[in-house]
Parts: C-alpha cells; structure tokens; sequence
C-alpha cells in the first residue's frame, strides 16, 4: 500500500515543526554517543581539525559506529557543499531524524490500514502524534530513537495472521539494524521472532533463507565499520552486553526499584494515553495478543536490570498506540471528546518539556559559539564545572577551541575506593580549584557552572579576577547539583595578561 501524499506531508509538516519546538537536552547520550562521535569521524579522522572527544565507552568499545556514520555522511556532504556551519551541523542531523520520524508515522498508519481499516488507522495515526513522549523524543539524535523508527518500520512488515505485507527478509533486516545500532533492541523482538518462528510452515527456510543471510551481512558491515575506526576487530554488542547487563556497571548511573517501570516509566511516558492503552488491550482481537506480550516481556526484562530510564521502553510505546487507537475507535459517541482530551491533556507536557525543561545546556552553547569568532581564540580556555557530560562539546561548537569538562568514568578496574573526578570535585569545590589552578597561567578564561555552585566558589571567582558576564535560564524543578540557572563568568582581560 502507498502513502497517500497529503498524509506524507503532514506528517513531515508536522514533525519538522516538531523538531523546531524541542529546544531542551534530554539525556547527554544524545550529543556524545552519536553527534560527538560523528564531529570527531569526521573532522579529526581525516585530519581536517585536530580536535574532538570520545567517552569512555569508545575507549573501551562499548559503542559501535555504524550509527555515528550517519551523521558523520550528513557533515560530510555540508562540508564539501562549503556549508559546514555550526548552526547547520546542529540542525541538520535532527532534521533528518525528524524526516525519518514521520515516515514511521505513516508506516504505522499503513499498517494499521491493512490489518483493520481506515478509521482504525486514523485513530492510531492521531495517537502516534499526540504522544507527548514521542514529540518529546522522536526527533533527537539518540540511540534510543532510532530503534524506534526501525521497530515500527519492521513492524510494517512483521507476518502477523491477515497480513498480507509480511515479508521476513525485509523485517528481520530491520531488526538486525535495530540490535547494530542499540544491542538492546533484540529483547523486544524476541516474543516477536519465536512467535514468528512458531508460526512458520517452513521453519528451516526461515533460518537458512531468511535469518542466517540478513544476520551475516548486517553483522558482517557492522563489524567491518567498526576495524576501520577502532582500528582492531571487535564486537561491540558483545561488550556492551558484558557490561550492561553481566556486569551490570550501569548502576554507575544509579539505580531504581524494580517495579519502576510498571509504576513510574510507562504510566508517564504513556501520559494521557494510559486510561485508552488499557482499554485498547481489553478489546484488541487475539492475533494482536503478541504485541501486548512484546510489551510486557520487555517491560519485566528492563526491571531486572538496576539502572532504568524513561527513554529505554521508548520502543514500546508504538505497541502501545495500537491499543490506543483501537480504543478510541470503539468511542462511537465520546470519540471526539476523547480525541480533544488527548490531545489538550498531550499539548502541555510535550510543549513544556520541549521549549522550557532543561533548556540552559543548550542555550549557553551558543556564548562558547562566540569565542570562535574573537580575534584571541588560541587564548581562551573554557571550562565546564557542572556534571558531567551537562551540555554538548565541539558538535556544537566546530571550532578548536580550548575545553575541558569534569571527567566522569566509571571505575572499570574493580578499585573498592574509586571516586571520579566529578564526585571529588564537588566534595570540595574550594579546594580542587585552588589545587588544580594552583598557578595563575593554568586559569581557564571562561567558567561555565550552575548558580548552586556560585556561593561556594565566590571567594575563588572573586580572587582570580572572574566577573559574570552572562546568566542563563535551565530549568524550574533544580535538583542536587542542577541549579536552575547557568553562570558564564569570563576572567578579566587586565588578569589574563
């Protein structure tokens, strides 16, 4: 089945206007797990600019780079189209996603308009887009994204009983891509692929035809994009498995109860929907029962792991806008009610949270942009003092500017007293700075910091010479060491000298 055109364009429409209104950082995975990585395959990979930052993961191989060469191919074309400004580099990739976003929009559409029909379609349509969680996140450059947009492009061809658009070759590819770019995706396609697999006439076709060749050539291109830029054969999904969930290190980042997500991730994620998700789950004819076992299973598997995050069950809740559309369909007289309900009850918290919540890491982004063009650029030293990974790096700067931030990494070598370089600082801010600036000449010209530091380190500020030259709005709900606004202080030019 073809997209109509006129629904192909409002859902680009929409979602490009979406991309537009998120202006707020959500986790620092979507900047240094994919845009970072990208900046530095490009531009110091082929010696163009000696400059760039990889995590701790890169170092250790936890991540692969099949999914940062997206973005790096989309640098690339802006560089050789002489239009490699920072702005672009920004805009562009997300823009991209955006674009993607919609034509997963409309899969979904179609798909639903096969197995059902068009009615149905348009009530899972409008869900899928008056999601608060998928505008929030859909057009960000997270791993976490992109294995939703595969999951609902292989879901489009997934066979399930009546449909007629199932083709294995074609899904199992997508899903394959999914577990390259995001290891975790193979535990929602699972319950997927084994009720698939139990279905099947011909099941040593299936293996032989279908899973062996697709699993072959899209871990075969995988492993190779990965020698050429770690330089050495490794398998990443391994190690990122290894750690995950083996080793479990991911506490690193904190942990949650185990029932989180059944009564935090999903009920908030879902918003607004949940009433019609249940519902939907109580009238769905049977065939759809494998859909809502997806859900569940991967639900449970993620609360036996310790570190949870909303954006970790984001790939279920295009399962879940089935249901939902399923159950305001069958709202003959409260239909249009409900529709206004849904979308009043959706339009606050995605606008909010897209326009206002944890703006500020972004926004001081574009003071640092400014140093860039100041004749003594080979002078200024800019130093981040907020947690780590708080804001962008050089994808959103693309100058070789002098940075640094308070470095993070999570002790791989088993040591019982191991505190990173964050947590040391912080229990004492005082008396790092004045240790690791112990000289004048080391002193960055620029400080970049929450105002619930400000107050401690005024005495440091005031002695060296620093004067505030900027302040920046984050966020209203400031948490432990997240204020809710950002200081830019600048060290006085008759000090620097």
């Amino acid at each position: 089945i073809a997209a109509p055109a006129p629904l192909l364009a409002l859902a680009v429409a929409l979602r490009v206007l979406n991309c537009v209104l998120v202006r707020t950082s959500f986790v620092p995975d979507e900047y240094w797990q994919s845009l970072e990585v990208a900046h530095r395959m490009l531009f110091v990979i082929l010696n163009i600019h000696n400059y760039g930052y990889l995590t701790w993961e890169w170092a250790n191989s936890l991540r692969g780079y099949s999914y940062p060469l997206i973005f790096a191919s989309i640098y690339k074309v802006l560089q050789l189209l002489g239009k490699d400004d920072v702005q672009l580099l920004i805009w562009v990739p997300r823009l991209a996603q955006a674009v993607l976003a919609a034509f997963a929009d409309v899969k979904l559409y179609l798909l639903v308009q096969h197995l059902e029909n068009a009615e149905t379609a348009k009530c899972v349509f409008f869900c899928q887009l008056c999601s608060w969680f998928t505008w929030y996140s859909c057009t960000r450059t997270l791993t976490n994204t992109m294995e939703t947009i595969l999951t609902i492009f292989a879901l489009s061809y997934y066979p399930i009983k009546g449909s007629k658009m199932g083709n294995s070759c074609k899904y199992l590819a997508l899903v394959a891509l999914a577990i390259v770019i995001r290891p975790t995706a193979v535990i929602l396609w699972m319950p997927l692929v084994f009720s698939h697999f139990l279905q099947e006439q011909r099941k040593a076709d299936l293996i032989l035809q279908n899973c062996i060749p697709v699993g072959l050539v899209t871990v075969g291109t995988s492993l190779i994009i990965d020698r050429v830029f770690f330089g050495e054969w490794v398998v990443v999904q391994l190690n990122f498995l290894k750690f995950n969930v083996l080793r479990n290190l991911g506490t690193f980042y904190g942990s949650h109860p185990w029932h989180w997500y059944f009564t935090q991730g999903l009920p908030v994620i879902l918003g607004a929907h949940l009433p019609f998700f249940i519902h939907g789950c109580v009238l769905a004819p049977k065939r759809y029962h494998i859909f809502l076992v997806a859900v569940i299973w991967t639900v449970v598997v993620y609360s036996t792991l310790s570190h949870k995050e909303f954006r970790f069950i984001y790939p279920v809740l295009p399962f879940c806008m089935l249901f939902c559309g399923y159950s305001l369909k069958h709202l003959k007289a409260w239909k249009k009610s409900a529709a206004s309900f849904l979308l009043l009850s959706n339009l606050l918290p995605a606008l909010y949270t897209g326009l206002i919540h944890q703006r500020g890491t972004l926004d001081v982004m574009s003071h640092i942009q400014q140093l860039c063009h100041n004749s003594d650029q080979s002078q200024a030293f800019v130093f981040i003092m907020m947690p780590c990974h708080s804001t962008p790096f050089y994808s959103h700067v693309h100058c070789p500017l002098k940075m640094r931030f308070l470095q993070c990494s999570p002790d791989l070598m088993g040591n019982a007293n191991y505190t990173d370089e964050a947590d040391v600082f912080y229990s004492n801010p005082p008396g790092w700075l004045n240790k690791e600036f112990y000289n004048d000449t080391l002193l960055p010209s620029h400080l970049i910091l929450f105002n619930v530091l400000e107050q401690e380190i005024s005495p440091f500020l005031a002695l060296r010479g620093y004067e505030k030259t900027a302040t920046v709005f984050h966020t209203h709900v400031p948490q432990g060491r997240v204020g809710s606004h950002i200081a830019v202080y600048r060290r006085k030019a008759e000090m620097n000298h």
